[in-house]
This record gives C-alpha cells, sequence and structure tokens, in this order.
C-alpha cells in the first residue's frame, strides 16, 4: 500500500529515525503522523503526552509498561500520557499515529 498524494504532500516529520518518513498534520488538539518504516526499527523506551495508533499494513511489537503485544493491520492502540513504551517496527510497516502533543515533532527542514 502506499500513500496517496494527498498524504505525501503533507510537511515531513522530523524523526530520529533514519529509515521512517512521516507526514504530518498538526492542529490545536494534536498532531496526526502517518509513518512508512523502509527498515526494521527499535524505538527505545521512552514516555510522553497520550498517543494513539493504528497498524495499516506490517506488523509493531509493541511494549508498553512491561507487555508486549504484536499488533497487526486493522488493530489499534492507546498509550496513556506518561506510560514508558517501546518498539520493535518490521520494515515496510506503514500506520497512522494522533499525538496530543501538536509539537510532538517538528517539520524537516527543506
Amino acid at each position: 500500500m502506499e500513500f496517496s498524494d494527498l498524504i505525501t504532500r503533507l510537511p515531513q516529520a522530523d524523526v530520529p529515525f533514519p529509515a521512517v518518513d512521516g507526514y504530518m498534520a498538526r492542529s490545536e488538539q494534536g498532531l496526526v503522523v502517518f509513518f512508512h518504516f523502509k527498515e526494521e526499527t527499535i524505538v527505545p523506551p521512552h514516555s510522553h503526552g497520550a498517543q494513539w495508533g493504528a497498524v495499516l499494513e506490517g506488523e509493531i511489537e509493541l511494549t508498553l509498561s512491561g507487555v508486549t503485544r504484536i499488533v497487526r493491520p486493522g488493530q489499534s492502540y492507546s498509550i496513556a500520557a506518561g506510560e514508558i513504551h517501546a518498539a520493535r517496527v518490521q520494515a515496510g510497516t506503514r500506520l497512522v499515529e494522533f499525538f496530543e502533543e501538536p509539537d510532538r515533532y517538528r517539520a524537516k527542514s527543506q
């Protein structure tokens, strides 16, 4: 599945992983990011404001507060504000995430 140009025309998120594309839309209420993980990516344990996500394609091994589960296409997850979480994301995974923090990511400099 490819993201349509409606998505890929959005500003790119400046994420700390080299093989991840993120296209974002921001409002006062939060930030939506459409992610494409081009290589397997390990997201180390961290926390921030509340987050919700849904897997569109691929798979995530998601650990929330020490409990690990697999999230597959069509499934979603919620992460409470301040909850420690980590992930192993398969290459090719596409997902959409909503962050309650509108400034969670900045736009990449063009």
